[in-house]
């Protein structure tokens, strides 16, 4: 295979305005083990790499139609965001209450709050990629799989016990006596 032809296969075709190349977000978000994340890495992440992210985004955005509505854009997705996240926390808090009510345990709804008040919280941020996580955030079906999803990988919520059938019953009985020795 000459050279020539081999730089060709490494070679991807030119991005449209603000488009994110597939490749290298798998390649990147193929390499870190979330089990092994460094406490460092995360807040150089949060602290770093989500401004400069949001830099960039409004740097592009502003050079393709102007500051004015740049600004315009991120005031607008604050008051919307802060308008949505409104309306859906009444609605996430009166489902506690009436779970409350019935004596069950409000914990997924709850749960819904805390990514809600994330969500709000990045919705205030001046900035396009924040604005995207919070507003995805808002989305009720989403937001309660990445929930659910959550709660079963921190082994919060585990899969009942199985065993293998043996007959009708599915589960080892121990048999024994008991005896009451009163006083």
């Amino acid at each position: 295979m000459s050279a020539s032809r081999n730089n060709t296969l490494f070679k991807r075709p030119a991005l449209a305005f603000g488009a994110v190349d597939p490749y290298l977000v798998y390649f990147s978000l193929s390499t870190i083990e979330t089990t092994d994340m460094n406490p460092g890495f995360i807040f150089l992440l949060l602290f770093v790499g989500i401004p400069v992210t949001e830099l960039y985004f409004m740097i592009e955005v502003g050079s393709a139609i102007g500051a004015i509505s740049t600004i315009s854009l991120v005031v607008f997705t604050a008051v919307l965001g802060g308008l949505m996240v409104r309306m859906q926390g009444f609605s996430t808090m009166m489902r506690v209450r009436e779970m409350a009510g019935r004596g069950e345990v409000p914990a997924v709804e709850m749960m819904e709050g805390v990514v809600l008040l994330i969500s709000g919280f990045s919705l205030l941020l001046p900035g396009f990629f924040t604005d995207a996580l919070g507003f995805l955030a808002l989305i009720p079906p989403l937001r309660r799989g990445v929930i659910l999803w959550f709660l079963q990988r921190s082994s919060v919520i585990q899969p009942a016990y199985k065993t293998e059938s043996k007959g009708p019953n599915k589960f080892d009985a121990i048999e024994g006596e008991c005896h009451r020795e009163d006083d």
